[in-house]
Order: structure tokens, then C-alpha cells, then sequence
């Protein structure tokens, strides 16, 4: 027998909707590339994207078509998340920080029909739309005065949407229709793409109000550091409307200098990012003898943080939340809210549990296999592979089927690629993981696809890249190489010759040259055994 209730579809405008009438008096704070901090209502950013929607279907964007934007974290941008999908379109944020082969191989593999850029980005775009498709419209995320010259025939962003009607009937279709796409580069091969629904993305929203949203009130602010070119800013764009919370998006400017201005200026209570921009931020902190003023709590992701910087925002009065989750899970997984046993505990046992990456969150499951997939048990002691499945989980890759063909085991849950425990509590702890990547300041690396490239010179019989820890950047990848011959090209002329394919941040930090590789039963190069060899190794720019 079905219960009966009223079906009503998971729309991602819906939310929107909710956040102009419950919440209207929230804001979004946006320090914009044209040098200003720049103040809306959800009440206005609401008929902003309205006004938006109807200048997309003046451009021809259609039900399922593909939507690029390059830009960084602002109202702009916020307005292109609901503007695109709400006419059921799809948007699809790109990473700037790609090389111009990614960036060309993932546009022309999506698809997309028109193209939002902040100003920053327009020389990367001119350097590389010979190689984008013929007919795509380009339009720049700025007002006529800041337009800067181009050779995109682009359309200014702010006259696209004058004119235009400032309301909507938000089309009505299935809630399984896509709504968003990311690429990740996190693994061997070209980018694959995670495509979202209006239902998994609202569910997503839901559970991370939830658990991460657990004591904000309507009016708090919060900023994303976190891009939202990453995973859709962790969710953030979705999940704050529905808690009314204000949004501060911190613009172009991530250093701690500015972000500790912004803060402060702003009172923002809670931040969200990588361990690399709250180095900068710890170090600002330090040399103003003070956290910025009503910062509270810090949401941390993308890389485990190191114990030291969990203990240094604890005793500065800032409580730490560890997060872990991927592309593919939209991306939460786990959260580090603790519960009241363990902060009743002493400051040494709360940070031994703040270092792990928390329990799970409402929606998602986890489970440990052996290497034969059998499930291991949840006692803090069995380690094995992390496999996930939920409701914001990817059931296979964008137009991928061979990669989708091996992300998954028998039973349809998704393989993580991370070597995990959890225990009977439920906190997860990665221990390792897929070693063929490197993780810098919170982006991926593709060891393998650095081999194959350093590979291809005339001089390198066989290498290996292996990831070495950094302070700043949590990892930098190592080319270990054998020679061909005499020769031994300098790290210069290895980054020239693989320069093409990569971009700078992507590229090795040092070569060394040696006799031959470890090698495993079965013939491959044994990183195990290298990262052993080179333990007590020592990066250039760390050496004293």
C-alpha cells in the first residue's frame, strides 16, 4: 500500500524561492574583480535571477544544455547557479587552475553552447578559443564600464540582463534532470565528469544544513573560501539559502592579509576551504595578535589538516571542523561536528578526534572492503578500501562508460580509491590513499599522467613521481627517473618539455636521477619502496 501524499518534484529554484521569502533580508557580500565589495539581497538576488533566466532562453539555451562559467566566488557566479539550472539547463563550473589542454579537452567534451567568464579569465579564453567550439557565446561577468577589450565578440553580463523581467514561473520537469556537471582531474587519464541532478543537489543541500548548518541562524555569515568551481563551493550556494544564512564570497583575493580584512570587516562567523588558505590566515592571525572579530568556527576539506593547525585555531577560540567527500559525492561524505562525549573530554583526546575526518552524513554509507571486497568490520582497528553510495553519489561518469566500468564493485557502491578505518563511533580515518596521486593545496595531480609525459623525452629510460609532504601545499609530486643514456636533462628542461601538457603548479618540484627502480613481483614500479628510499628526502624550497 502507498501512503498518500502529494508529489511534488526537487527543484533547485525552489530554493531560491524559499530563501527571497523566508530569508529576504539575508545577503550576499561579494569583493568583486572590479575592485569593490559589492551588497545584495537574497530578495535581489532572486529577481536578478530571474532576470537572467530570461536572457539565457533569449540566447537559446535550452533544456539540458550546457553552461560554462570561469569565475570566482561571487553574486554573479551565484546567480548563474540557479539562473542556468532553474530553466533546466546545466551548469558547469570549470577549474582555472587547469592547463590549456584539460580546459580545451573538457569543454569540447561537455559540450557547452555559452560561456561566463570573470574578467580575469578573458586572456586564458582568448589564448585557447581556436580550440573551443566554432558557435560558442562568451559573455564576461562584469558592467559596461569595467568591459575590457577582447577578442571573444563577447556580451557584457550586466546588459544581458537589462531589460529583462525581474520574475518568473520557474519551468516544472523531473527532479532526476541534470543540473550541474564537474569535472576532476583526479585521476589517470583525461578529466571525468560528475553530473548532478535538481534532486540530488537539493537532497545534498538538505543534509548539509543539517549537519554542518547545525546552530547558524538566519542573518550569520559565512565564507566560502572554497571555490565554486570546486564541487559547487562543498555545497555551500544551496545549503545557505535554505538556512538564511549570509553569504561573504571572497572574490580573487585569497591571501591572509585580505581574507583576515574581509573577516573582520564583515564579522564573519564561519569559514569553508582548503588547509593551504588557512595557513595564510593562521599566519595573519599571528602577526595581528588576534582572530578576526566574531570568527567562530572554521570548516575544513579537500586535504586532511595538519594536528598542528587543528590545535592552533582551537586555542585561538576557533572550533575546527574536519570534512571529507568527493567530486563524485557532490561532495560531502563525512562531517566533524562532535558530539558532546567527546567535548567533554580533555584538549589532547578532542584534537585526536578532530583530526579524523568525522562520521558520516545523513545519505551516505560507508563501508571497508579487503582486496577480495569483503566487508571488514567498523572496530577502528580493520583498514581497507572506502566505498561509498548514497543519494549524491554519482551512479556513473559524464559520457564515460570505461571509466564508469571500473568505479564501482559488484553491489553498485563506488570505490573511493582511500585506504580507511572507522570505528564503532562512526569517525572515519584515512589512513592512505591511490598513491599514483598527488593532493597540492587541495587540487589533484595525476602521478601517472606525469610519468607518461616525462616518459616520452629521448633521455628518460623510466620514472616514477611520488608525492612528497610540504608544509604549505600538504603534498608536492618528485620525478625519480632512470637514464637513457649519459644525458640527464636539468628540472628546467623537463618542465619545457612537459610544460605543454601541464600547468606550472602541476609540474614536478625536483628530478632525481637514479640507477634503476624498485620493481614489484609482477614487474611494476614499486612506489612503496621508493617512498621509503627517499623518507628522510627533502624538497628545494623547504631545504635550509
Amino acid at each position: 500500500m502507498e501512503g498518500m501524499m502529494m508529489q511534488q518534484a526537487l527543484l533547485i529554484s525552489d530554493i531560491l524561492k524559499y530563501a527571497a521569502e523566508a530569508h529576504g533580508d539575508s545577503e550576499i557580500i561579494s569583493a568583486r574583480t572590479e575592485g569593490d565589495i559589492h551588497r545584495q539581497t537574497y530578495i535581489e538576488t532572486a529577481a536578478r535571477t530571474a532576470q537572467l533566466a530570461h536572457a539565457l532562453e533569449g540566447l537559446g539555451v535550452k533544456l539540458g544544455d550546457r553552461v560554462a562559467t570561469l569565475a570566482w566566488n561571487g553574486y554573479r557566479h551565484f546567480e548563474l547557479y540557479y539562473g542556468i539550472s532553474g530553466i533546466g539547463a546545466i551548469c558547469h563550473t570549470l577549474n582555472p587552475r587547469l592547463s590549456a589542454e584539460q580546459l580545451i579537452y573538457i569543454v569540447n567534451h561537455a559540450e557547452d553552447k555559452v560561456f561566463f567568464t570573470d574578467t580575469t579569465f578573458v586572456p586564458v579564453l582568448e589564448a585557447v578559443k581556436d580550440h573551443l567550439p566554432k558557435d560558442m557565446t562568451y559573455v564576461v561577468m562584469t558592467d559596461r564600464a569595467h568591459m575590457p577589450d577582447n577578442t571573444l565578440n563577447a556580451l557584457c553580463y550586466e546588459e544581458l540582463l537589462e531589460g529583462q523581467p525581474d520574475s518568473i514561473d520557474w519551468p516544472q520537469f523531473d527532479e532526476n534532470t541534470a543540473s550541474g556537471l564537474c569535472y576532476t582531474s583526479g585521476t589517470t587519464g583525461h578529466p571525468k565528469g560528475a553530473l548532478y541532478s535538481h534532486r540530488s543537489t537539493v537532497l545534498h543541500a538538505l543534509y548539509a544544513a543539517l549537519v554542518l548548518g547545525n546552530g547558524y541562524k538566519p542573518g550569520d555569515k559565512i565564507l566560502p573560501v572554497v571555490p565554486q568551481f570546486h564541487v559547487n563551493a562543498w555545497g555551500l550556494p544551496y545549503s545557505a539559502p535554505l538556512m538564511g544564512t549570509s553569504l561573504v564570497m571572497p572574490g580573487a583575493a585569497l591571501d591572509g592579509p585580505s581574507l583576515f580584512k574581509l573577516m573582520d570587516d564583515e564579522k564573519v562567523l564561519s569559514a569553508w576551504g582548503v588547509p593551504t588558505v588557512w595557513l595564510g590566515l593562521s599566519n595573519e592571525i599571528k602577526a595581528q595578535g588576534r582572530k578576526p572579530e566574531n570568527f567562530a568556527e572554521v570548516v575544513i576539506g579537500g586535504s586532511a589538516a595538519p594536528r598542528s593547525m587543528i590545535e592552533g585555531f582551537e586555542k585561538q577560540g576557533v572550533d575546527v571542523i574536519h570534512a571529507w567527500g568527493m567530486t563524485e559525492m557532490s561532495p560531502l561524505g563525512t562531517h566533524g561536528k562532535m558530539p558532546p562525549w567527546v567535548k567533554n573530554q580533555n584538549f589532547e583526546e578532542q584534537i585526536n578526534k578532530k583530526s579524523l575526518q568525522g562520521r558520516r552524513v545523513f545519505g551516505v554509507d560507508l563501508k571497508i572492503t579487503d582486496e577480495d571486497g569483503n566487508k571488514l568490520p567498523h572496530d577502528g582497528e580493520a583498514a581497507g578500501e572506502l566505498f561509498v553510495r548514497g543519494n549524491a553519489v554519482i551512479s556513473s561518469y559524464y559520457n564515460n562508460a570505461e571509466a564508469s566500468k571500473t568505479a564501482f564493485d559488484a553491489e553498485g557502491w563506488f570505490g573511493t580509491g582511500d585506504v580507511a578505518s572507522i570505528d564503532a563511533q562512526g569517525f572515519l580515518n584515512i589512513q592512505d590513499r591511490a598513491k599514483d596521486l598527488v593532493k597540492s593545496g587541495g587540487e589533484w595531480i595525476s602521478s601517472i599522467d606525469l610519468e607518461n609525459t616525462a616518459m616520452a623525452h629521448a633521455a628518460v629510460a623510466n620514472c616514477a613521481v611520488i608525492a612528497i609532504a610540504h608544509p604549505k601545499w600538504d603534498e608536492r609530486p618528485v620525478l625519480v627517473a632512470v637514464a637513457a643514456g649519459d644525458e640527464k636533462p636539468s628540472l628546467e628542461e623537463m618542465h619545457t618539455h612537459m610544460s605543454e601538457h601541464f600547468a606550472k603548479w602541476q609540474l614536478p618540484d625536483d628530478i632525481l636521477w637514479v640507477d634503476e627502480l624498485p620493481m614489484t613481483a609482477t614487474g611494476k614500479v614499486s612506489k612503496l619502496n621508493l617512498r621509503k628510499q627517499f623518507a628522510d628526502y627533502q624538497l628545494p624550497d623547504l631545504r635550509s
